[in-house]
């Protein structure tokens, strides 16, 4: 079983500059999704950053962390908080540690 992590973005610059560069961080994060790393992703409401759940090895994590056009334009700072899921829903099982 990976490591899990929550990976909490506060946005550091105006909506418009955090829009100028979504298309690219929607980019990122598609290709998290896709092998893997990333499970579940979305916006803070008010707006004022995002959350993204993720699984992997710590050193990894931080390195795609910085890797995230949000983190590179410097609209963005991302907290890493690693967690151990010991409960889970039916459907999210396989997450679980025993």
């Amino acid at each position: 079983m990976a490591n899990l992590f929550i990976l909490d973005l506060s946005y550091t610059a105006g909506i418009e500059a955090i829009d100028a560069l979504m298309p690219a961080h929607r980019d990122f994060l598609a290709g998290y999704y896709a092998d893997g790393t990333f499970l579940v992703s979305g916006r803070k409401e008010p707006r004022t950053g995002g959350v993204i759940l993720a699984r992997g090895a710590r050193e990894r994590v931080e390195a795609i962390v910085a890797e995230d056009p949000f983190t590179r334009g410097g609209v963005a700072a991302y907290t890493v908080t690693e967690f151990v899921p010991t409960t889970t829903a039916p459907a999210l099982e396989a997450l679980r540690v025993v």
